[in-house]
């Protein structure tokens, strides 16, 4: 049945995994997810539904396990923080190229290099914009609380196995460390090897009951197939772009300007929204929740009623590319970032806003 406790976002990821019926987790520790592999150990779920946990030797064998699991059909997943998913891409690359379904999850920290343990945002472009080699997207989901922590690793799974894609939950040091009050599913019964074999008959479970072998592989050496299964790709990214957009507004309707941002950002921006609207300034929040599919058109429509837009994120300007590509030069679109781990306050972002669109 549904329980409510109060937890850290990364103890609400590992919560979700078990209960959503996931098969294995791959990971190694990171500051500051590691307490998603820490509960994990600590709930013991091998017990209960038959799950894997296993601390891999490092992140680049994790996500190799996380491609072993997927390749038999099984809800297989991995979590990490900044360097260590860049560690992964390699791997993520194989995962798309194979049409494999899995999760990964960033709690992201600040960089470049090994950076700082703080919270940032500027993984953004890893993210969306394919961090390994090749024509690829990874579905991308980015919550604002540590209920979302839960709620989207869930829809992280059925995405995947919908689309046969990687899906990556694009966190945050804050939120992953933050107490919230959660809500969390029921327990969702992991499928059986017989279950896998209908349902999936990609999966390679062996060759029982069937003429031949499931090869899964991201390699084509004749140049012709391999740009056939580039358009199959393509093909596929298409209908998630028609399909699954997420976004959530925030007083957006009668906003002469509007903030953009997602994740910690969103949160933050939530009260300066409210401060600008005591002072009698029409401001409206836009958040995004899956950064790809990104929201541009509905984005574009809002850009036709208001008089400037502020991308506001823990970063020094990524996603406000594609804030400009969305409104494609309808309105001024301006950025105001903090980063390294240094998170903005409700404050500081109305400043920006009257310095930077209403100066």
């Amino acid at each position: 049945m549904e329980e409510i406790k109060l937890m850290k976002g990364n103890e609400a990821i590992a919560e979700a995994a078990i209960r959503c019926g996931c098969d294995g987790y791959f990971g190694y520790p990171i500051t500051p997810q590691s307490e998603v592999l820490e509960t994990l150990m600590a709930l013991e779920p091998w017990k209960k539904t038959g799950m894997v946990v296993l601390q891999a030797e490092s992140e680049t064998a994790s996500i190799n396990m996380v491609y072993g699991g997927a390749a038999c059909g099984k809800r297989a997943m991995t979590s990490s923080s900044s360097p260590g998913i860049s560690l992964m891409q390699e791997g993520l690359s194989y995962i798309a190229g194979a049409e494999l379904p899995c999760v990964v999850v960033n709690v992201t920290r600040g960089g470049p290099g090994l950076g700082t343990i703080q919270p940032s945002q500027s993984d953004y472009f890893q993210t969306v914009k394919g961090g390994g080699h090749g024509d690829y997207k990874l579905i991308t989901l980015a919550p604002a609380s540590v209920q979302e922590m839960a709620d989207y690793t869930c829809l992280a799974f059925d995405l995947a196995f919908k689309y046969r894609n990687p899906v990556m939950v694009l966190s945050d040091g804050l939120i992953g460390q933050m107490m919230e009050k959660v809500q969390l599913p029921d327990y969702k019964p992991r499928l059986t090897d017989a279950e896998i074999r209908e349902k999936y008959p990609w999966a390679t479970l062996g060759k029982q009951g069937r003429t031949h072998r499931n090869i899964i592989t991201s390699l084509a050496l004749v140049s012709e197939e391999m740009e056939k299964v580039n358009d199959r790709l393509q093909k596929k990214y298409r209908e998630v772009e028609a399909n699954e957009v997420r976004f959530e507004t925030f007083l957006c309707d009668d906003a002469d300007y509007i903030l953009v941002a997602f994740g910690s950002s969103a949160r933050i921006c939530q009260k300066s929204v409210e401060i600008l609207r005591t002072e009698g300034v029409k401001v409206g929040l836009f958040r995004p929740i899956t950064l790809y599919p990104y929201p541009f058109k509905q984005l574009h429509e809002y850009a036709k009623h208001v008089k400037g837009m502020l991308s506001v994120e823990m970063s020094a300007g990524q996603m406000v590319e594609d804030v400009r590509l969305a409104v494609n030069g309808l309105v001024p679109v301006e950025f105001y970032g903090r980063y390294g781990g240094m998170i903005p306050t409700p404050e500081e972002i109305v400043t920006a806003l009257k310095e930077k669109l209403m100066a």
